[in-house]
């Protein structure tokens, strides 16, 4: 049994959200899902990232960390598009970090740390003709990381393992499940 922290995509602590979170727990993990939104949930990518640019996107950081602090044990970080800034800045800083799942988005290495750190499990799941995606960021990710695993998805819709968004794709939702579980699985 692992601990993992997810944190949403620019549209909020959607219902499709909670239906990720709830497939991790009944495989047995621990799962937090802070709302960065404090409730809000947005009808369109855009409104979400306007939103999440006017409250301050270095908000998101800190009240990951400060969500982290809230646990003793040793935690993966899991983070869809806008969520991957919590996630990742936590993989990269945090000492009881073990890995990072992180979906539809990268950040370049660099931004949080000059390295990857040591021990610490890397998963990216993006599409290359994700327009929001930063597939590339992933690739040079995955090239940099010893270790880690890049899973390309073939479509150009975004938020694809949200079961309560348009664009939700239960074939690909279900292999970010089921890879996810394997990883948290291997910590």
């Amino acid at each position: 049994m692992a601990d993992a922290i997810v944190f949403h995509h620019a549209q909020g602590l959607t219902s499709g959200m909670r239906v990720f979170g709830d497939r991790l727990l009944a495989a047995g993990h621990r799962v937090m899902m802070p709302d960065l939104f404090e409730g809000q949930t947005f009808d369109s990518l855009d409104d979400g990232v306007a939103y999440a640019e006017s409250v301050g996107l270095d908000t998101f950081l800190e009240y990951g960390a400060s969500v982290a602090s809230t646990t003793d044990a040793r935690f993966v970080t899991i983070g869809f598009s806008l969520g991957v800034l919590p996630a990742q800045h936590l993989a990269q800083t945090h000492s009881r970090a073990l890995g990072a799942v992180l979906c539809h988005a990268a950040i370049p290495l660099g931004t949080f740390a000059a390295a990857w750190p040591a021990g610490v499990l890397l998963q990216m799941h993006n599409a290359r003709g994700d327009s929001w995606g930063d597939f590339e960021e992933s690739q040079k990710l995955a090239e940099a990381v010893p270790g880690a695993e890049l899973f390309e998805y073939d479509t150009s819709q975004h938020l694809v393992a949200d079961s309560s968004l348009a664009e939700y794709d239960a074939a690909i939702a279900d292999h970010i499940v089921e890879r996810t579980l394997a990883l948290l699985a291997s910590v």
